[in-house]
């Protein structure tokens, strides 16, 4: 019988490494496997000391130790998804909202989907089959309360941005103090000594337009020999024109001071101006409220109210995960600042 010789493969491909594990890390720091999920999973705050919390996540960066983030959803019953839901993808003030969220969602290892509702009014329809199964919680930006019915009916956490805070249905809000804004335009304004106002106010129903119309008419109220005409337009640079030309070309004693709830709307009323024959801001000012690319876009350029919109979606984005994790989030308003700017200036003799 012939014997049979076994030749072995000259140069067998050498194996890939296994993926360090949950058990190498807690192997390599000197803890339980226990202690490295506490650690990893950002909860050993309390339960664990700093020192050791320190060594393990070492441990694993020296491993090159990545979670399974989809094993840990399956355990969970989480997909680390958020859905932001703003009124408009066009406006830039929204778009700096998300990148705040989504920078804060990255570093813990969270999405964030955005969702626009039309004008913020709504309604907003719930965007997936089944926003139980598909989120872990909802940040709403400007929006009337009306406008998440469908989104209240789960119950998913919910975070209101800059929107009504006895909103008894939200978990957690995060404001701007708008009405400090608003107050810092009037005081400016004052001390240029205007005395006759045009308020053109947007005319999408919103928590946060209506504070900005309480400031105003409360400032001036105290304020003696004070004229304010208050005109509704729509939320657009033609909308604004428009308002503002009817007003300012009416009969009677023309304001010196346009003051507009948003610098969309505030470059519409610089346009009006000149369609007048007048000038900014030699005859008539005007001022916005955002800070947009556009304040600075127009010639003059605006004196605006600069809103912090990407801290107020970080700030979103952290409440969202402390109600997530039982923690109390973060209280207080985000301060914001008035920009002076070309289109103020002393009011005409």
């Amino acid at each position: 019988m012939e014997a049979r010789v076994h030749h072995p493969d000259p140069d067998p491909a050498p194996r890939a490494a296994a993926p360090p594990t949950s058990r190498d890390v807690a192997r390599a720091a000197g803890v339980s496997q226990a202690t490295v999920s506490l650690v990893l999973g950002d909860k050993w705050r309390g339960r664990v000391s700093e020192r050791t919390a320190a060594v393990v996540r070492d441990a694993a960066d020296e491993l090159g130790y990545r979670p399974n983030l989809a094993a840990r959803s399956l355990r969970l019953g989480r997909t680390r998804t958020a859905l932001l839901v703003v009124p408009a993808l066009t406006n830039e003030f929204f778009a700096r909202v998300y990148t705040g969220a989504a920078t804060v969602a990255a570093a813990h290892d969270f999405g964030v989907v955005l969702y626009p509702s039309p004008e913020g009014v709504g309604p907003a329809r719930d965007p997936f089959a089944s926003a139980r199964a598909a989120l872990d919680g909802v940040i709403a930006s400007s929006m009337a309360a009306d406008a998440l019915r469908a989104i209240r009916g789960t119950d998913l956490p919910l975070v209101m941005l800059d929107s009504d805070p006895a909103d008894p249905g939200a978990a957690a809000h995060v404001n701007l103090d708008v009405a400090d804004g608003m107050r810092q335009v009037l005081a400016h304004l004052l001390g240029l000594g205007h005395r006759r106002f045009l308020h053109l106010s947007s005319a999408v129903p919103s928590w946060t337009f209506d504070v900005r119309a309480r400031a105003l008419d409360a400032y001036l109220r105290e304020v003696p020999g004070v004229e304010v005409r208050t005109v509704a337009a729509p939320l657009s640079v033609a909308g604004g024109r428009e308002a503002a030309e009817r007003a300012l070309g009416g009969p009677g004693p023309r304001p010196t001071a346009v003051v507009c709830d948003d610098d969309i709307l505030a470059a519409g009323a610089c346009k009006a101006v000149r369609r007048l024959g007048l000038r900014v801001p030699e005859d008539v000012s005007v001022t916005g409220f955002d800070d947009l690319a556009l304040a600075t876009a127009v010639e003059p350029e605006l004196t605006t109210v600069r809103l912090p919109a990407e801290r107020i979606g970080e700030r979103g984005m952290a409440a969202l995960l402390a109600v997530l994790t039982g923690r109390p989030p973060e209280h207080g308003d985000l301060p914001v600042a008035l920009v002076p700017r070309g289109s103020s200036g002393p009011a005409p003799a």
